[in-house]
């Protein structure tokens, strides 16, 4: 195992604890959600403030729809060699209600995913640089049978 650091591939996304949390925003005015953050203005067409809040987003959610990505990205995206075709889920949180679309964590296709699952925020390497290891968040279904715990 490596002495590397492990930090975030994106800084301000997530959070780096063992139960991960999306960073994102709440309209103080509208009570609107937003993942990434939003501080400019509301998007929110029936509102018109500029000030916000910074929330952990639920952790756990259902599949709302699924696809795979059987392309390489292109940069910055950095993906494994040889690329192998991913599952990506949009998810509904359970609290925020919002739709997160996200990679699925390797080794579970489109074809282990059901619309309405369970699903939990987990984070995983996404590669390794001469300094650090940069993780990534991404969604792991939950056992059958199992209920997210709302705002888990």
């Amino acid at each position: 195992m490596s002495n590397k650091p492990l930090v975030p591939a994106i800084d301000g996304w997530h959070t780096m604890d063992a139960k991960p949390h999306l960073i994102g925003s709440q309209c103080s005015d509208c009570g609107t959600y937003f993942f990434p953050a939003q501080y400019q203005y509301c998007r929110n067409p029936a509102c018109d403030s500029t000030d916000f809040l910074e929330v952990q987003l639920s952790r756990t959610g259902h599949i709302w729809s699924y696809t795979n990505a059987c392309y390489k990205p292109p940069a910055p995206f950095v993906a494994a060699e040889p690329f192998e075709p991913y599952a990506i889920a949009g998810v509904q949180l359970e609290r925020e209600q919002m739709v997160v679309l996200g990679q699925v964590v390797t080794g579970t296709g489109v074809e282990d995913l059901k619309v309405g699952m369970p699903m939990e925020l987990v984070l995983e390497t996404l590669h390794e640089t001469d300094d650090d290891i940069k993780v990534t968040w991404k969604w792991r279904p939950l056992p059958a049978g199992t209920y997210p715990e709302t705002g888990a």
